[in-house]
């Protein structure tokens, strides 16, 4: 499929993927009097309405660089083990490729570092796997039906029915986790892994204006305003950091020896961030479930 219409259909807000009961810790941030945190921008009078930008700038930057290190290694160690399945590169079959998936989620599992981060991101990432059973399966009927036996379109929906089916038995390991869904889902529909590493964090930050927006912290014309003029160049920076970054899951099965886990893997940067985010149920009264 052309990565052109996979592109214009991943990013449709339409999509139902579970971004909207999240606001990956904007809500916290803003109740526990956060939401005026100094400019951008330090050397120009700032209005009420531009120290409003600057905030939801400010937490735009400061979760994506947290937010790049510690997901895009997994989002991309996914898209590998399903691609190499997909492509047939390599003697690797589907029970070998569940393993790695489900390796990958139980590490991410630990790496979170509160619950309600967890709730989220297994809410999203179980909605990814049904989107791709339920919403880029072929639709119904005889001249949609036939598939080639053995091809990638054959072994794709196999694989992520029974990567969903260990989520919801609740199998070990098998969390179903937002960046390992993410990478499995794009993999399946063939989207090259720079597209899925940079679509991802787009999206990130735009769930994130979204949120704000839902919040009354800004209004739809300004999240756009930002999400064209100053989250791009955000999540650019970042994917320049972070696109080499591993798990190391696949590289010490493959017998790689010169992988640094300190230098090339995966980490949480930013403890403020976390500890808003883990506070979270803890409101009087909240818009987001997570």
């Amino acid at each position: 499929m052309d990565e052109t219409n996979l592109l214009l259909l991943l990013s449709d807000s339409n999509l139902p993927t579970g971004a909207f009961v999240a606001s990956s810790g904007l809500e916290s941030f803003l109740k526990h009097g956060f939401g005026f945190a100094p400019p951008l921008n330090l050397t120009q009078p700032q209005s009420t309405t531009n120290l409003k930008l600057d905030t939801i700038a400010t937490f735009i930057r400061d979760s994506l660089a947290t937010y790049a290190p510690s997901a895009l290694p997994f989002v991309s160690d996914a898209h590998t083990a399903v691609t190499q399945l997909r492509c047939a590169e390599i003697d690797i079959d589907q029970e070998r490729a569940l393993r790695v998936l489900c390796e990958l989620d139980g590490l991410y599992e630990c790496m979170t570092l509160n619950h309600v981060a967890r709730r989220a991101s297994k809410a999203q990432g179980v909605a990814l796997l049904s989107l791709y059973s339920k919403g880029f399966s072929r639709p119904p009927g005889p001249a949609f039906s036939y598939v080639v036996p053995g091809s990638s379109e054959e072994a794709m929906p196999r694989l992520v029915d029974a990567f969903k089916l260990m989520v919801r038995r609740g199998d070990r390991d098998a969390h179903g986790h937002l960046p390992v869904c993410w990478g499995v889902l794009c993999a399946a529909l063939g989207l090259s892994l720079e597209r899925t590493q940079h679509l991802h964090l787009y999206l990130h930050a735009r769930s994130l204006l979204s949120a704000a927006v839902r919040l009354n912290s800004i209004g739809p014309y300004a999240a756009q305003q930002l999400l064209l003029h100053v989250a791009g160049a955000f999540v650019d920076a970042e994917i320049q950091k972070c696109a080499r970054l591993r798990t190391g899951v696949l590289l010490v099965k493959d017998g790689n020896t010169q992988w640094d886990e300190t230098q090339d893997g995966p980490a949480n940067t930013w403890p403020l961030g976390e500890i808003l985010a883990a506070r979270h149920d803890l409101q009087h009264s909240r818009i987001f479930n997570s």
